[in-house]
């Protein structure tokens, strides 16, 4: 079978994607597909840092605002979507860029079986979200993951909660660990070729600062006292966006820290090697 190919832009919070995408797509005739598990979400702009109009006027993105903050949307839903927008665009002539940081997308679109077709279980997901609350919670998850899968506890970091718990949730559920839910990549109907963008982790920090700053100042806590007038529940998946959920009381949250909360969460691992721009293969 031959396989579609598309470019993937990666990277972690404020490492500057979405503009880079944008000068890509312009050069080379791509369509940019939203690789961000947020951003998918209507009605969350700022929050989530989607691509503003003008750069949606310069370049077709494609599974921006698919989906109502109030439902869940899975990863299996995100990569059948995403498999048909990447052959459609192919279809006409053009070429797909994924642009994201949603690694776990990534995974699942390049692993078809990489999240297994394990169903959620909403109450052994909301009793490890409890616990991931509690002092040394997300530790003791991470130990947990440790004991029944080191390949995964490997690769995922403690703080990022919502991929240990659905770790821990497929291989407790299925009973094999969730690093071997993988099929041979051959199996996988898209070829990638993969950029991932990083910096300095100082540089990195003050372009989270002024971010944060940015939103702020953008109205942040408006749209996310909206959403919450809207009906849409503070434990939503859409709510668990590592901005919008430090900012349900963004009124009275020190900026500070908000910007410590987010650069912890946003910083990559530091065994990531580094990929500067001016080494892009296709600029």
């Amino acid at each position: 079978m031959k396989k579609t190919e598309c470019w993937v832009l990666t990277g972690p919070t404020a490492s500057g994607k979405s503009d880079l995408a944008v000068q890509i797509a312009l050069k080379n005739q791509c369509e940019i597909i939203c690789m961000d598990s947020m951003q998918i979400y209507r009605g969350m702009d700022i929050g989530t840092a989607k691509p503003t109009p003008a750069e949606q006027e310069l370049v077709p993105h494609h599974m921006l605002d698919i989906v109502d903050p109030g439902t869940a949307f899975s990863v299996v839903e995100y990569r059948d979507m995403a498999y048909e927008t990447i052959h459609e665009i192919a279809s006409r002539g053009r070429r797909p860029l994924l642009v994201g940081g949603t690694g776990f997308y990534l995974r699942a679109l390049r692993h078809p079986m990489a999240m297994g077709d394990v169903p959620a279980d909403p109450a052994l997901r909301k009793e490890m979200e409890i616990e991931a609350e509690t002092p040394e919670g997300k530790k003791r998850l991470h130990q947990k993951l440790q004991t029944i899968d080191p390949v995964s506890a490997a690769r995922l970091h403690e703080n990022d909660v919502r991929r240990v718990i659905r770790a821990l949730e497929v291989s407790i559920l299925s009973g094999i660990p969730f690093s071997r839910q993988r099929q041979p990549e051959e199996d996988c109907p898209i070829h990638c070729r993969c950029i991932c963008l990083t910096m300095d982790r100082e540089n990195l920090y003050a372009r989270i600062n002024q971010r944060v700053e940015n939103m702020l100042h953008a109205g942040l806590v408006r749209e996310v006292e909206r959403l919450l007038q809207q009906g849409v529940s503070p434990e939503a998946q859409a709510m668990q966006v590592r901005e919008q959920k430090s900012d349900q009381n963004a009124a009275v949250y020190p900026v500070g820290k908000l910007q410590r909360h987010i650069g912890r969460a946003a910083a990559p691992p530091r065994r990531r090697p580094a990929v500067h721009v001016s080494h892009l293969p296709w600029a």
